[in-house]
């Protein structure tokens, strides 16, 4: 599995702290914010693969308005929220602002582990699909330019064929003459 970047932004420090070791453990790069603020500041200066945000927390900047703000700093971020007080309708609004996922306090590892494997694993995916674009983009264009050469090369040819068949259709010019302009013309032919 890719280790991930990964922001932990929660107010409870307990479960910045557990987070933050389980996670590490597994070997993400972990980064802890304990209120939004401070994770808009983070996200400001640097790029998280996920941010796992609490999604009630004190202040202007919850965990929706983390969501929000993760997703106008790139759409790359997959941000999970979690939360103590489960809702069907904040979960669905979560979702339609571009939350991959959504998990209830107290936190079940095991899940956890299996989300962030898929986000891991899509995000992998994506990465081989940027590069199989990029390969094939670079191959079509250096197909192309290798066509526009040949055709140029073909071009250059025939016009050299053509002088050599006006050369030996010149009739007034000797017979031996235009034998010897011909093969002159066609020695320069590289």
């Amino acid at each position: 599995m890719k280790n991930l970047s990964i922001l932990v932004v929660d107010d409870d420090p307990v479960i910045r702290r557990l987070l933050e070791q389980r996670l590490a453990k597994e070997n993400h790069e972990v980064v802890v914010a304990e209120d939004g603020y401070v994770a808009e500041k983070f996200m400001r200066t640097r790029f998280f693969d996920v941010v796992l945000t609490d999604l009630m927390m004190p202040g202007d900047i919850g965990g929706i308005e983390v969501l929000e703000i993760a997703k106008e700093i790139s759409n790359k971020t997959e941000v999970v929220l979690i939360t103590a007080h489960s809702s069907v309708d904040t979960a669905v609004e979560a979702m339609k602002k571009g939350a991959v996922d959504y998990l209830e306090k107290p936190i079940n590892f095991d899940e956890l582990f299996l989300r962030l494997n898929k986000i891991a694993n899509l995000q992998s995916i994506l990465e081989s699909a940027r590069d199989l674009e990029h390969a094939m983009n670079t191959t079509e264009t250096e197909a192309s330019v290798t066509i526009q050469n040949l055709e140029l090369q073909v071009a250059a040819l025939q016009e050299q064929l053509d002088t050599i068949e006006n050369i030996l259709r010149d009739e007034s010019l000797l017979d031996d003459t235009r034998i010897v302009k011909a093969l002159d013309t066609l020695a320069e032919i590289q």
